[in-house]
C-alpha cells in the first residue's frame, strides 16, 4: 500500500527565493536538488513524482518535504551545522610544543623533526596525544621552521665573530 502523499505549500516568497538560489552561481549540489524538489512541490507533483524526475530517493524526497514544514525554507535546503571533533590541541598545548621545538634538540639528534616533534611532546607529557600530522599542522601554521632555527642562529653567530 503506497503512502499518503504530502501535501506541501510553498509559500510566494518562499518561491521566490528558490528561482533565485536556482538561478544564482554556484551552489552545492544537495541544495539545488533539494531546491528543485520544493519547486516540484510547489507545482502540485507528490514525493513518488519528485524522486521520478529527480536522483533522489522517495524517503529523501519526503525529509525535504518535512523539513520544509517544520522548519521553513533554510531548514529544508541546508544542514545543520555539524560540532565536529574537538581540536587536540589547546592554545596553551601549542605554546609549550612551540617552546620545546624551539629548545635545543633531544641527546643524539642533531635537529627537530615532525616524528621526533611528537613523540617528545607525548613522551613529556605536553599533549595527551598527537600524531605527527597533527604536529606538521600546528608547525605549519605557527609557522615555525625548527630544522631552520638552528641554522640562522649559526650564521648570526658566524657573522658577529666576523666583526
Amino acid at each position: 500500500m503506497p503512502r499518503r502523499p504530502i501535501p506541501v505549500r510553498i509559500q510566494p516568497p518562499d518561491l521566490v527565493r528558490i528561482e533565485e538560489l536556482l538561478r544564482s552561481g554556484v551552489q552545492q549540489v544537495r541544495v539545488v536538488l533539494r531546491a528543485l524538489a520544493l519547486r516540484q512541490f510547489a507545482q502540485g507533483s507528490a514525493a513518488p513524482q519528485v524522486a521520478q524526475w529527480l536522483p533522489l530517493s522517495d524517503k529523501a524526497i519526503r525529509q525535504i518535504a518535512h523539513r520544509y514544514q517544520s522548519g521553513g525554507l533554510d531548514r529544508a535546503l541546508f544542514d545543520r551545522e555539524r560540532p565536529g571533533a574537538k581540536p587536540i590541541l589547546d592554545d596553551a598545548r601549542k605554546q609549550r610544543v612551540l617552546a620545546m621545538v624551539r629548545a635545543k634538540p633531544p641527546e643524539g639528534n642533531a635537529r627537530w623533526t615532525v616524528r621526533l616533534v611528537a613523540e617528545e611532546s607525548i613522551r613529556r607529557k605536553l599533549v595527551p596525544r598527537a600524531g605527527r600530522e597533527t604536529i606538521r599542522v600546528l608547525l605549519q601554521q605557527l609557522n615555525a621552521k625548527p630544522r631552520q632555527e638552528r641554522t640562522a642562529a649559526r650564521v648570526e653567530h658566524r657573522e658577529e665573530e666576523s666583526r
